[in-house]
């Protein structure tokens, strides 16, 4: 791909990212960078919700929930200070965090690092398939997830989705 079109477009790609020219995603305009977690995980729900209603896009849905997840969980570490902002954090460690900041305990944390282990991977690697109804099962998880970590948190206000 080197010496083509291909290569322009990677180039275009990497400066957009360095430099952010182009119109910012509104909603996401926050100093606090728990917040802004919080805020993708609101703009992530808020797709799934579109594509259900596209039908068909159930691998899609799936990614975008499993990453919902994470970010309520993570804007719930951030927030209450058991994780840094610039911490790097992988996906195991952000469900095994959940369960020290008391979100939920040690069977329900393992049965979400099952589910994200066992199904995220599988649906995402093609070696399963998803469903309908799994999407949307996950999506009703994820929004519920969601809704709890806000009513811990006390910051139903700086949502900015229609599952608070």
């Amino acid at each position: 791909m080197d010496n083509s079109s291909i290569e322009d477009s990677l180039d275009d790609v990497l400066q957009e990212f360095r430099t952010g020219s182009g119109q910012p995603e509104t909603g996401l305009e926050v100093n606090d960078t728990a917040l802004l977690q919080l805020r993708k995980s609101c703009r992530m729900l808020a797709a799934v919700k579109s594509l259900q209603e596209q039908n068909g896009y159930y691998t899609v849905i799936i990614e975008a929930s499993f990453a919902s997840i994470e970010r309520s969980i993570q804007f719930y570490l951030q927030e209450k200070s058991y994780i840094k902002e610039d911490e790097f954090v992988d996906h195991r460690k952000v469900y095994e965090l959940g369960e020290n900041a008391a979100l939920y305990g040690a069977d329900f944390k393992e049965k979400l690092i099952r589910l994200w282990e066992n199904n995220r991977s599988r649906t995402y690697y093609r070696e399963g398939i998803g469903t309908e109804k799994s999407a949307a099962l996950l999506v009703e998880l994820a929004e519920q997830i969601h809704s709890h970590i806000l009513q811990l948190a006390g910051e139903k206000h700086e949502c900015i989705c229609d599952t608070a």
